[in-house]
């Protein structure tokens, strides 16, 4: 069976180029070794874990934030099996869409494991050990990534007591004390998502801050949060070991700088320390694809492999393993493979954090323009400052920009605060077109609104807020 494209996996990257690629007229297939198309983000990771992030929001809000709103309920009870059974029809409505959308534009589907046998071929093994082969004018290599575990020490998942993202958002019951080993996005989300549930969170981290190369004076913003919201938050901290016990599981860690190890217990432990590029299986070696030093699949400026034919997009290729990113990638790779002429532009990729306040990031942080030796200016407004965050009580946090000194060109926006995740585009879109903070400011916006923040620290950059 011969296409014009064929992709291996079917996460944001692989299904987004596939129907982009059918919407530009080719043949197309996908092949997915799950049951179920939408890769790690729809089946185990974005989407369910955002179910419960909102979920677990919910909980808490009526657990202890409505009475000042004049609001009188009862201690709210917890059905977690029923809050496991949103997660669950949240992901099946996601990949059943993904099915649906592959079958409107006409896209074959293959369920098995694909290996490249060379440039053009294929092979599909279903799970009765049948294999079947395709030819391709071109393939796409969009097989994600996968848990990283711990550097220099052996762990077990069995995700149950030691567990990873995957286990993490499927907890039969709700743990008395959960370690989380890593302060990243994964660790934060996950672990705020069980300390609202009433599990006490102890979150142990190899740097000296959380969120890893968020900027500064954001990550030290957000990690006064979750410590107000009773996470126990351990930095600089080495783990050396992690291993079962008789009641659950106990975390060994050290100082970075040196200094006692000290051991804690818990009923579950989160490894979320980050994910690495999936490439076992895929024959890239027999097929003379070239990897970097870190496991990625080497690629060109347009996304091809040293192997003419064959391309790589999202987590298994350098760059941020964001799902945004790799579906921009995956549109940018079809209109290629089309003669037109997609691309990315790396610098305006937004990032946001999910937990409760949200923190978004889009563009460079002040440690980055510092090392880069940019003259830059900031500009910052608090929420405490804007009056719709004063009448949902959503005062905690701040917008900052970040400007070419001499030009006033947005470089960085960063926002700590309710709903961050969404006023974060405002600012994309500004860099996108290569605004300045003055274009933004002299925008007018809607009244009253979280969004008159972002206008304010605009106003802050070039000129002077107003309501501060």
């Amino acid at each position: 069976m011969a296409y014009d494209l064929i992709v291996i996996g079917t996460g944001p990257g692989g299904y987004v180029c596939a129907i982009k690629a059918a919407q530009l007229g080719m043949k197309v297939a996908v092949i997915e070794k799950r049951a179920t198309y939408g890769g790690t983000c729809l089946n185990v990771g974005c989407i369910p874990s955002k179910a419960l992030l909102h979920a677990s929001e919910m909980f808490a809000h009526v657990s202890h934030g409505v009475e000042e709103l004049g609001v009188q309920v009862g201690k709210p009870t917890l059905d977690l099996a029923k809050m496991m059974g949103h997660k669950d029809n949240t992901v099946k409505a996601n990949v059943d869409g993904v099915a649906f959308l592959f079958k409107k534009n006409k896209i074959d589907a293959f369920q098995g494991t694909g290996k490249i046998v060379s440039a053009g071929k294929v092979s599909v093994t279903g799970d009765d050990g049948k294999a079947q082969e395709l030819e391709a004018k071109n393939i796409v290599i969009a097989t994600g990534s996968d848990v990283a575990g711990i550097p220099g020490v052996n762990v077990e998942i069995d995700e149950k007591v030691i567990v990873s993202s995957t286990g993490g958002i499927a907890l039969e019951k709700v743990p008395e004390h959960m370690i989380v080993v890593g302060g990243g996005v994964i660790g934060m989300e996950l672990g705020s998502v069980w300390s609202r549930l009433g599990a006490k969170v102890t979150v142990v981290e190899f740097l000296d801050k959380l969120l890893g190369t968020m900027d500064g004076e954001v990550s030290k913003q957000f990690q006064k949060m979750m410590a107000k919201q009773g996470m126990d938050i351990k930095t600089e901290a080495k783990v050396t070991a992690v291993e079962k016990t008789d009641k659950g599981a106990k975390v060994t860690f050290e100082p970075v700088k040196g200094g006692e190890a000290q051991t804690l217990e818990a009923d579950v432990v989160l490894v979320a320390t980050g994910r690495k590029p999936f490439t076992a299986g895929l024959g890239l070696e027999e097929a003379g694809v070239a990897l970097d030093n870190r496991g990625r699949v080497e690629i060109d400026g347009h996304f091809k492999t040293n192997v003419d034919g064959i391309y790589a997009i999202g987590d298994v290729v350098k760059g941020p393993m964001l799902a945004h990113k790799a579906e921009d990638e995956g549109v940018a790779l079809a209109e290629i493979l089309a003669g037109q002429h997609g691309h990315v532009n790396y610098d305006v990729i937004p990032g946001v954090v999910y937990t409760q306040p949200e923190v978004a990031s889009v563009g460079k942080t002040e440690e980055e323009l510092k090392a880069a030796g940019v003259a830059y200016k900031v500009g910052k407004f608090p929420f405490t400052a804007n009056g719709r965050a004063r009448a949902m009580l959503v005062t905690e946090g701040f917008v900052k920009f970040l400007a070419d000194k001499e030009t006033d060109k947005v470089l960085g926006a960063h926002i700590v605060g309710f709903g961050a995740g969404e006023m974060i585009h405002e600012a994309a879109v500004l860099m996108e077109f290569g605004g300045s903070s003055e274009d933004l400011g002299r925008t007018c916006h809607a009244h009253p609104t979280m969004s008159e923040a972002v206008k304010e620290a605009a106003l802050a950059t070039f000129a002077k807020p107003i309501h501060m």
